[in-house]
């Protein structure tokens, strides 16, 4: 984490904003490795602040499971989310976020699609400005699913997709879209889907993209991945390229199976 000046940042209450946006930061991008103890003298001293805004903002990213409190050894950042973990994640997204895209796409006045073209539209501005895009897709990607979400008028569903921290944890692995064209052309989609009122499209657009996102960050599971391709045309599998399709898991139906999703030992 680079030093700061202590000019630059509060020292007491008002520093945890800053200090929360560049602790986050440097965890996401990878500047505070993954399995990382914390020194919070060191942390304070960097960011020219005391030791108070740096604890409570240990707090918060404890929160954020960005960050895990071992007794004895203080904090620590929290480790990559594995391949099956990341399979666990987008499979709960894809049993949600559909149902949730569906529910919006109707012609009431809770229609979210004018507040989505509206974070689009801010979020294009920034993709014309910002060289380094990271930290601002990861808050546009939160802020697009959250207002689909809250539009579908269930708290309970919206609060247990908000504890996930999805968004946090994915963009960790892998830079999948470094521009954001990507994602931009597929929440476009959804959002028009969605203006439109038609249900079925809505749905559809939204699972495409949780199902396009989990291919582009599996990625960073290239490697492990490699075997388990060769193990599933070996088997008369399809191939990473081949068409989603549903198949049966040992959970129940599997979600995702195709591309680099068929590629999970005993989920196919």
């Amino acid at each position: 984490m680079p030093p700061r000046q202590p000019s630059e940042v509060p020292r007491g209450k008002a520093a945890v904003p800053d200090v929360y946006t560049a602790m986050r930061a440097s965890i996401l991008d990878g500047g505070i490795a993954p399995g990382t103890r914390i020194n919070i003298d060191a942390v304070a001293r960097s960011l020219g602040v005391s030791q108070t805004p740096v604890r409570e903002v240990l707090q918060r990213l404890e929160g954020d499971n960005l960050v895990v409190y071992n007794p004895g050894r203080g904090y620590s950042t929290t480790p990559l989310l594995d391949l099956p973990e990341l399979r666990s994640l987008f499979e709960f997204r894809l049993l949600v976020e559909p149902w949730a895209a569906r529910a919006a796409a109707v012609d009431r006045l809770a229609n979210p699609a004018a507040a989505l073209e509206k974070e689009l539209a801010g979020f294009r501005g920034t993709m014309k400005r910002s060289k380094d895009l990271r930290q601002d897709l990861v808050a546009h990607d939160t802020r697009f699913h959250d207002t689909i979400l809250a539009a579908s008028g269930n708290p309970v569903v919206r609060h247990a997709f908000a504890q996930t921290h999805c968004h946090l944890h994915t963009f960790r692995l892998y830079p999948a879209d470094v521009d954001g064209a990507i994602t931009v052309a597929e929440h476009t989609a959804v959002r028009e889907a969605i203006e439109a009122c038609d249900p079925e499209r809505a749905e559809a657009a939204m699972t495409t993209h949780i199902r396009n996102s989990f291919d582009r960050f599996a990625q960073a599971f290239e490697g492990e991945l490699a075997p388990w391709r060769t193990a599933a045309r070996r088997a008369g599998g399809s191939s990473p390229a081949s068409p989603v399709r549903r198949s049966p898991g040992p959970a129940g139906p599997g979600l995702l199976c195709a591309r680099a999703s068929e590629c999970l030992p005993g989920r196919s």
